[in-house]
Formats: C-alpha cells, sequence, structure tokens
C-alpha cells in the first residue's frame, strides 16, 4: 500500500468526509503482547500466560489488550497518508472506543479510516477526527473501533 500524499494542511483539508487507504495487515506475536504488558503493568493471565489461557480462557489462547489495538492507530494511519508540509503531529485524544472483539494471539489487523472533521488548531495546526476500525482477518466484529483525533502541525 502506498499512502496518500498531500503537499500541505491546505490541500489535506480538500480529503474531509473521505476514506483513506485499507491499512496494512499486522500479526499480533506474542513478544508484541508481551511488550505491551510489560510497558503497562498489565499482566493479567490471558494476556501473558500462554499455558493458562489455553486451559482456561474461552478463547483457548492469550488476548492482547484492547488498549494495545488502540495504541495501533497512530502508527496505521502513519502510513495511510502523509503530509509533506508537516513538521510534527499529536495524538490529541479519543471521543468514543469500543473493543467489540478479542483479538487472539497471532490474529492480523488492519485498519479501515476516515476523516470525520478538520478544524483549525491553533500554532499552524490543523485538529482532525478519524473514524477507525480495526478489522481482524477473518472475524466479522472488530478488535477496535474508536474516534481518534490528532494535532498536524505545519
Amino acid at each position: 500500500m502506498h499512502p496518500l500524499v498531500f503537499e500541505n494542511l491546505s490541500e489535506f483539508k480538500s480529503f474531509k468526509g473521505k476514506d483513506l487507504p485499507k491499512g496494512e495487515w499486522y500479526t499480533i506475536t506474542q513478544q508484541m503482547i508481551n511488550d505491551f504488558a510489560n510497558a503497562t503493568l498489565d499482566k493479567q493471565w490471558i494476556h501473558v500466560d500462554e499455558e493458562r489461557a489455553a486451559k482456561e480462557s474461552p478463547f483457548k489462547s492469550t488476548v492482547a489488550h484492547g488498549f494495545m489495538s488502540v495504541s495501533m492507530i497512530s502508527k496505521m494511519l502513519e502510513e495511510m497518508f502523509l503530509v509533506k508540509s508537516v513538521k510534527m503531529g499529536l495524538n490529541y485524544g479519543l471521543n468514543k472506543v469500543r473493543f467489540p472483539n478479542p483479538v487472539p494471539v497471532n490474529s492480523e489487523l488492519r485498519m479501515l479510516s476516515s476523516v470525520k472533521n478538520i478544524e483549525d488548531f491553533a500554532n499552524n495546526g490543523i485538529k482532525i477526527t478519524f473514524n477507525c476500525t480495526i478489522e481482524i482477518k477473518g472475524q466479522e466484529k472488530p478488535a477496535c473501533v474508536a474516534e481518534f483525533l490528532a494535532a498536524l502541525f505545519e
């Protein structure tokens, strides 16, 4: 997949209301889940104890943290579009987040996203609201649905 390329924020503003390209698939490995558990100190057995999860979990394997899916949104968006004039971007927050489906280890995820809204922002910036859906390959229900906000600055 090649990202959409915009020269500047003014050109990107014309993309309001449109879909971004489909994202690349990412395999969620046990190492990624363990690293996230270590970073967040959330080491609940359902995430990190492979033997116990295989025996006791209704999913028969470990599952990724819901917040791990959300934390991948920035990276996934970065691969969908590029604004050449942007000097920096910041995560601005989330309006809504839901985790409709667990993500078993070794699942493949990708993101579908659209630009819901764009507002002017201080310091030569814009605030963008993205509708984001993180799909699980082969599953009907997504891993995560979120309204994600970012600020970009020229």
